[in-house]
Parts: structure tokens; C-alpha cells; sequence
């Protein structure tokens, strides 16, 4: 499709290479309101963020199966793969840009392309954490004792499950999904300080666990990171939904303070 955006806010046409022409041998006129084009520029918007949510998944998947089975090569390939997460990331902030200049979308639809800035962000600060959490894979010699890394896999897969969960909420607008997605945060933590106690108590045991206990507290910290961004996105879900006036704001404040690390 040839598009002309100069001419979509006052709703004239767009070109395109078929179909009936008005004048032989000249290409065919077709035209669309405004809104359908928005409309089909939001649903763009929004398949490109779950592919980059995708990216991210992906990298998270690589990072725990390389930590159960100690392969570095995987690991690298997640250290490796993060330049693409972030390439994308910037790909997508540019296409929202370009649609808030020529498009100028108001209410739901502005809320909608402000949401998908921020959450691209918190999607992509993610896939830097799994590449944290990679480098620490690379820098283990010897893999952890399975019941010091049982919590650990734990946090990976409700990770992973959440990150799934928080962007179809956020595309169908399920309030309620990401409303249950939010309060989930409290299990993460939980399994972090869990996580802390077992490892301070392994290392204290044997002074033989402390290289690979310390690892792991690092990858603890940057897995309960994470379910923090992925707790931003559901507020983000929420506010989108509710609008500005839900009852997570008041005074100008989030009662639900967002997470910046």
C-alpha cells in the first residue's frame, strides 16, 4: 500500500498499486477515513511490541535452560542476542513517535501509544537483566547443588509464565488479568527472600558454596528485577484501561510506584 500521510488527517485518500482505476492507465484511488488508518497503525503497534516481547521471552527461556544445564554456549547466545532486543526497541519508540506526529491520537488511542513507549522500555530493560543473568552462567565454574537452585527455577518460570500473561492482558485490555498479574509480585518477592536466607545458610554450612551461592544470590536479585518491570507493565495495563482517573491515582501519585532499575 502507497500511503501519502500528508494527507491522512484531513481524510482524502491513498494510493495503492490495484484496482479500479477512475482514469486508464492510472493507479487506483482508495479511499480511508482517518480512523481505519489509525486503527490499522495501532494494530501494527501492538503486534510489533509482543514481538519484541517475544525476543525478550526467548531470552529468558535460553538463560534458565542454560543455568540447569551449565551450557555457556547458550548462555552466550543470550549475551549475544541483546543488541537485537535493543535494536528493536528503538525501532518500535520510533514508529510510536511517528505516529503521535502524524496521527495526533487523543484519549484511549493516546494512552495506547504512551503505554507501548512504556512498556517497550520495561520489556527491553528485562531483556538486559537476562543478559545479566547470562554473563553470571558464564562466570560459573561449577553448577549450583540442586536444592541451593530449586527457588531460582522457580522464579525463572513464574518470570516467564507473568511475561506472557501481562502482554495478552495488556493487547485484549483485560484489566483483571493484569490486576492479578500486579499482586503476584508479593510471590516473587517472597521467593527472593526465601531465596536469600537458604543461600546466606548454605555458604555459612560450607564455605565451599559461596562462589556458586553468590552467583545465584545475583541471579535472584535480577530475576525479582524483573518480575518488578513486569509488574509495571500490568499497572501500565491498568491505567490504560481505568484511564486517569482510576483509583490507583491520587494526590498525583501512583499508590502503585513504579519500578526504575
Amino acid at each position: 500500500m502507497l500511503r501519502t500521510r500528508g494527507n491522512l488527517r484531513s481524510g482524502r485518500y491513498i494510493g495503492t498499486s490495484s484496482g479500479t482505476c477512475t482514469n486508464p492507465g492510472q493507479p487506483r484511488i482508495r479511499f480511508v477515513m482517518p480512523r481505519e488508518l489509525l486503527d490499522q497503525e495501532l494494530y501494527t503497534l501492538l503486534g510489533d511490541l509482543l514481538a519484541v516481547g517475544d525476543m525478550v521471552d526467548e531470552a529468558i527461556s535460553k538463560a534458565w535452560l542454560a543455568l540447569e544445564s551449565q551450557d555457556k554456549w547458550l548462555a552466550q547466545e543470550v549475551v549475544e542476542g541483546d543488541a537485537a532486543i535493543n535494536e528493536a526497541r528503538w525501532r518500535l519508540e520510533g514508529e510510536c513517535y511517528l505516529l503521535l506526529a502524524t496521527q495526533q491520537p487523543m484519549a484511549t488511542d493516546l494512552r495506547t501509544v504512551t503505554a507501548v513507549l512504556q512498556i517497550v522500555s520495561d520489556i527491553e530493560r528485562i531483556g538486559d537483566h537476562a543478559k545479566g543473568i547470562a554473563r553470571i552462567i558464564l562466570c560459573m565454574t561449577d553448577p549450583p547443588a540442586p536444592d541451593t537452585a530449586r527457588l531460582i527455577l522457580q522464579m525463572f518460570e513464574k518470570c516467564r509464565q507473568d511475561l506472557l500473561l501481562v502482554l495478552q492482558a495488556f493487547v485484549k485490555r483485560d484489566e483483571e488479568m493484569a490486576r492479578s498479574i500486579v499482586a503476584a509480585d508479593d510471590r516473587i518477592d517472597a521467593l527472593y527472600r526465601q531465596s536469600f536466607s537458604d543461600l546466606l545458610l548454605a555458604m555459612e554450612e560450607d564455605r565451599r558454596n559461596v562462589n556458586r551461592a553468590t552467583y545465584l544470590l545475583w541471579m535472584a536479585h535480577k530475576l525479582e528485577r524483573i518480575h518488578d518491570r513486569i509488574t509495571n507493565m500490568g499497572r501500565r495495563t491498568i491505567l490504560l484501561v481505568s484511564g486517569p482517573m482510576a483509583s490507583e491515582c491520587y494526590a498525583g501519585q501512583y499508590s502503585y510506584p513504579l519500578h526504575r532499575s
